[in-house]
């Protein structure tokens, strides 16, 4: 078991996105289930087998959502210390190479999106991120080699 860390509006969002995964995406697929059915033989049936195959990947993801909520632990966004960066600071950084400056929120793997600055706390920036002051440098290791970032400022919300 590995504990999650939600913001109230992940889990809600969680919680929204399993409900409607167990009542209307199942009640569709079922639905699509039965009218392949009607078209008679199984084994040459490509709607059938497409059907199921939705049904074997919507479990799947009701079962990764009920885990990630059965793991999830919610954290207070007033308590986040800025000392240090940790799940949900806010940390500007330069990059020491191109001098380009960025602002990006560390966050749960499950609330991650890049094109928002919301960084999860296990991709490679985010792990090399946490636990830095500011005034520190973060070496990160990334696909395309090393990174040296300077962190400049960790804030939080509010």
């Amino acid at each position: 078991m590995a504990v999650v860390y939600l913001t109230e509006e992940a889990l809600k969002k969680l919680r929204k996105d399993l409900h409607h995964a167990r009542t209307v995406d199942r009640k569709r697929i079922s639905n699509e289930i039965a009218e392949a059915r009607a078209h008679g033989d199984l084994s040459e049936n490509a709607e059938y087998d497409a059907a199921k195959e939705a049904q074997g990947k919507l479990e799947a993801r009701i079962a990764q959502m009920q885990e990630t909520l059965a793991d999830a632990r919610l954290i207070d966004e007033e308590q986040v210390d800025t000392s240090t960066a940790r799940i949900l600071s806010i940390v500007r950084y330069r990059n020491s190479r191109t001098g380009g400056e960025k602002v990006v929120k560390l966050v749960s793997a499950p609330e991650a999106d890049v094109s928002r600055g919301l960084i999860s706390i296990t991709s490679p920036i985010g792990k090399g991120l946490l636990g830095k002051s500011a005034g520190d440098e973060a070496v990160v290791h990334v696909p395309a080699g090393k990174l040296h970032l300077k962190i400049l400022e960790i804030t939080r919300d509010g």
